[in-house]
């Protein structure tokens, strides 16, 4: 939590068409993670990518594979993912149980990449805290997910808040992920409240500049993380 903030850029938004283009611009522009959301049509109603484009992500860019599943059944392709390549998994709480929960995030850490856990919207925040002290990153969707392009729902600021808030209880420090309508304009109140990690899709990548627009929303987090944590002053001096 409160770490430098990075943005990692979404592909579904990307041009698939020249996705090694796409991919280059944002490496070249400073992206902390490649963010794949893998949808199966049937937890949300969206089919996105799978394994092959993860392989093949893996040989085209150094920059860290964030493979986002939003599927019914991952305990079975958990696996699947990580053989392929991926540096980061993210699971739902919504599509396990509390047991299953503690087996994929004990998975994921055991092959040597980083678990997290990601919540819908209506879903209730405190759903993650029999995990919070296990996982490397809390997701908090600022969308329903299941289609890019959707607009921020206003409060997410206060659901990255309350994460701050349950992971100190529990001793723990894990990033904090935000996924949804991020862009210059969404991007400070989440960083101010303890995003760390921002998802952005259409914000990037249909930018004109991608590489720019990827550096205007990573420097209004970090002027609003500043300002939060009273460091705004001390950074003007340096």
């Amino acid at each position: 939590m409160f770490e430098p903030v990075k943005i990692a850029p979404s592909i579904l938004s990307a041009d698939f068409m020249d996705l090694g283009r796409d991919i280059a611009l944002i490496e070249e522009a400073g992206a902390g993670y490649v963010h794949v959301d893998v949808m199966d049509g049937h937890f949300v109603p969206n089919l996105t990518m799978g394994v092959p484009v993860v392989r093949q992500l893996k040989k085209a860019t150094s920059l860290p594979l964030d493979v986002h599943l939003m599927i019914d059944n991952p305990l079975e392709q958990v696996p699947w993912f990580l053989d392929a390549g991926a540096d980061s998994v993210t699971v739902h709480v919504e599509a396990l149980d509390e047991a299953g929960l503690f087996r994929a995030v004990s998975d994921i850490r055991g092959s040597g990449a980083r678990a997290a856990v990601s919540v819908k919207p209506a879903t209730p925040i405190e759903a993650v805290v029999p995990v919070i002290g296990e996982v490397d990153m809390v997701l908090v969707m600022s969308v329903e997910p299941g289609f890019s392009g959707q607009s921020f729902i206003e409060g997410s600021d206060a659901r990255v808040a309350r994460v701050v808030e349950l992971a100190r209880m529990a001793g723990a420090s894990p990033l904090i992920q935000v996924d949804g309508g991020i862009g210059v304009a969404t991007a400070p109140c989440v960083a101010a409240a303890g995003a760390d990690v921002l998802v952005c899709g259409n914000a990037v990548f249909a930018a004109k500049d991608p590489g720019a627009a990827l550096e205007a929303v990573r420097t209004a987090a970090e002027e609003a993380r500043a300002a939060a944590l009273g460091l705004s002053d001390i950074l003007d001096e340096v």
